[in-house]
């Protein structure tokens, strides 16, 4: 394994993990990222009754091995489908805060839980908790985290005393049946692909950026052209699903996401996606869980980092510039930052 805490630092600011697995912070130190199911071993589905028999054939096979299934839901389709499938009296956990940026989500997952006989329990996400769980997800996977990881935790750790044994997530459904439509949609030249994609530019912020541009040259197609739908497969997925799997590890909890095993039967009907229909068999199999209701819009779920970090000064540490225009960076892009700086603070 190599050390090289420069160019680690870019790739959490540019893309939230470290996507070379054998390079480190410290020495001593490795982190650990997920790898994707081989697609050998993905099932195909051509229709949401597909989906349908998939997901509920995984979820018999989990109470075989679990009496005490929970979820953390959210009020979007992914989750929402998943719910159904649950036992009632089953526990499902639902983000919250005080600044308000959950209402919608806590909302309709009432009506979820309400309609399957859940156990709806809120798990309120506050400034301190970002303090002091932040540290521990970070510790477990040696490297600075997302923000959602936080929150994962205190959720996976309250589901534990509530004597739940698995949780079901809903994590992969925008990345296997298209919902990833702001980025997947647009014609991509290579320069733009990269900058959208970019989650925040190291030269803008740190002291010593190395460049990440090589992880994109290996997608790169022509002159000026990328294959972006296998770099958000091959990249995205393992930045996204490492959260989870960090955090419940971390936590201790066992979790299971039912999509993350299926794979799309025929190619992914791009003008669907374009015509504001994107997840298109997700949507139809939330038609069949809930007819009563109206299908609703992607809802990511809500972290509270804007109002959290509104008022942030930003870093002092020598790694980050001195003249970052913190006013022009939102809520996550400030989580970032903050951190980078808490993670180096603890280990350095």
């Amino acid at each position: 394994m190599a050390v090289d805490k420069d160019f680690c630092l870019s790739s959490y600011i540019a893309f939230r993990y470290i996507w070379k697995d054998d390079m480190d912070f410290y020495r001593g130190f490795h982190h650990h990222n997920f790898q994707p199911i081989a697609d050998e071993d993905r099932i195909p589905v051509k229709t949401s009754q597909d989906i349908d028999c998939e997901i509920q054939r995984q979820i018999d096979d989990l109470y075989r091995q679990y009496s005490n299934i929970g979820i953390l839901l959210s009020g979007g389709m992914d989750s929402a489908n998943l719910a159904a499938y649950l036992r009632p009296g089953s526990h499902a956990y639902t983000f919250t805060s005080e600044v308000g940026v959950f209402d919608a989500d806590v909302e309709r997952a009432r009506k979820y839980c309400e309609k399957f006989g859940l156990h709806h329990h809120l798990v309120n996400i506050t400034f301190n908790d970002y303090q002091h769980f932040a540290p521990i997800v970070m510790a477990a996977k040696a490297a600075p985290v997302h923000s959602i990881e936080p929150q994962i935790y205190k959720a996976a750790i309250q589901a534990k005393k509530d004597g739940v044994e698995m949780i079901l997530v809903g994590e992969s459904a925008d990345l296997i049946f298209g919902g990833m439509d702001k980025l997947i949609s647009p014609q991509w030249t290579f320069d733009g692909f990269a900058a959208r994609y970019t989650f925040l530019e190291p030269s803008l912020v740190l002291a010593n950026p190395v460049s990440q541009s090589a992880l994109y040259e290996q997608y790169r197609t022509g002159e000026n052209s990328i294959d972006y739908m296998r770099f958000m497969d091959e990249v995205f997925s393992i930045e996204s699903s490492s959260s989870y799997l960090n955090a419940f590890a971390a936590a201790g909890l066992p979790y299971y996401d039912p999509y993350v095993r299926l794979v799309m039967a025929e190619p992914l009907d791009m003008q669907r996606v374009r015509n504001g229909e994107p997840k298109y068999l997700v949507r139809g199999l939330y038609a069949l869980k809930y007819p009563e209701l109206e299908i609703p819009f992607k809802i990511p779920m809500p972290r509270p980092v804007d109002a959290i970090f509104k008022d942030w000064a930003g870093p002092t540490r020598s790694e980050f510039r001195k003249d970052i225009p913190m006013d022009k960076l939102t809520g996550n892009q400030k989580w970032q930052l903050w951190c980078a700086e808490l993670f180096l603070n603890m280990f350095d």
